[in-house]
């Protein structure tokens, strides 16, 4: 049984994470979906409404857990006994940083290794900053998100006028 972790931010979970997610799950036998409560981001959404945007997109899924975490990866990977690490890449420039914490990773604990995706072609330009920028200025992020997503935006927006 292969286990695989998904970390990410998930400010707020896009089509494409969840293209990501369904690509993983075609490959290893289970996946642990880490939401991080990355304190050098300025989230949107708080931490439990990540967690819960992203449980409830993903809830017919199987071999899926979503997570919550903060501190270093490598712990959590350990923690929750996962084989390896996985992280898109939509292009070029996701793959730089990427390898650097892969690398570091690594150097923090030998045993983790870190498997590179691509999304399909359609959300290769997809990003979540993207989405709250559309959003907040009121365009239709409907293509771009689940249902669910957008109502979460809609609301959170409407509170910012």
């Amino acid at each position: 049984m292969t286990r695989a972790l998904y970390p990410g931010t998930f400010d707020p979970v896009t089509l494409g994470h969840l293209d990501l997610i369904e690509r993983a799950l075609r490959v290893f036998d289970s996946l642990v979906v880490a939401v991080s409560e990355n304190p050098s981001k300025r989230p949107l959404f708080s931490h439990v409404e990540r967690l819960a945007l992203l449980r409830e997109v993903t809830r017919d899924l199987p071999n899926l857990e979503v997570v919550g975490f903060s501190g270093l990866l490598v712990n959590l990977i350990r923690d929750q006994q996962a084989d390896l690490l996985i992280k898109g890449l939509r292009a070029v420039s996701d793959f730089e940083y990427e390898l650097q914490m892969a690398l570091t990773n690594r150097k923090l604990d030998p045993r983790v290794e870190t498997a590179f995706l691509m999304p399909s072609e359609k959300y290769t330009y997809l990003s979540s900053t993207i989405v709250k920028e559309v959003s907040s200025l009121g365009g239709d992020v409907s293509p771009l998100v689940p249902a669910v997503v957008e109502r979460a935006l809609r609301e959170k927006f409407s509170k910012h006028d």
